[in-house]
């Protein structure tokens, strides 16, 4: 489940921070930190890129806060910001040199899980195959990882999914279904394919 359904922020604190009210700034920034972070980590590789991508988005929501008119949750426009930044990312000339001199000097991209997870997993069992899920996903090319975690954690539709790309809805379904093929493989689990991520469910 997406961690920005669980994210809220009272009508007069965003009033405050549209206003440019420090205060108010400091408190959308708190409340939305970690999702925007989480998101951008299980997008975009390395750690150290997702990093500044979760800077990047944070400027364009303050400066873009007055464009926000109370159209839906504020929490689904902050979200689609900060996936609007990580598809730039992955887009970006210098993302796609680095990801084709990582192929060439065949040096995976393998980091550890640092307890941001959002799957709040109840046993040490469940943290650790979120753990082993955050590796698989970082395996999977930059398009399938982010298709992955749109639909099934962010819940984004097919045709959502295919727009963001400039694509149709076959495209998004295609990269799921080759993805969870992918990911049973790398995570070893049996069965036949799911509509969703072979992984435990998020509570």
């Amino acid at each position: 489940m997406s961690a920005f359904l669980d994210t809220a922020l009272d009508p007069v604190t965003l009033a405050r921070a549209r206003a440019g009210e420090d205060d108010a700034l400091a408190a959308v920034y708190r409340a939305f930190e970690v999702p925007v972070r989480t998101l951008a980590r299980r997008i975009v590789t390395p750690r150290s890129a997702a990093e500044d991508v979760t800077q990047d988005v944070f400027v364009d929501l303050i400066t873009r806060l007055h464009q926000f008119e109370g159209r839906g949750s504020f929490a689904g426009w902050v979200r689609s910001i900060a996936v609007s930044r990580c598809l730039m990312h992955l887009r970006s000339p210098w993302h796609r040199g680095r990801r084709w001199l990582e192929s060439a000097t065949d040096t995976a991209h393998d980091e550890r899980a640092d307890g941001e997870w959002t799957y709040r997993a109840a046993s040490v069992a469940d943290r650790a195959d979120a753990i082993d899920l955050e590796r698989a996903l970082a395996r999977l090319g930059d398009r399938a990882r982010a298709v992955v975690w749109l639909h099934d954690v962010e819940g984004y539709t097919h045709a959502e999914i295919g727009a963001l790309f400039g694509a149709s809805a076959s495209f998004s379904k295609s990269q799921l279904a080759r993805a969870h093929r992918q990911l049973r493989v790398l995570l070893h689990v049996a069965g036949d394919d799911t509509s969703r991520c072979p992984v435990v469910s998020a509570t």
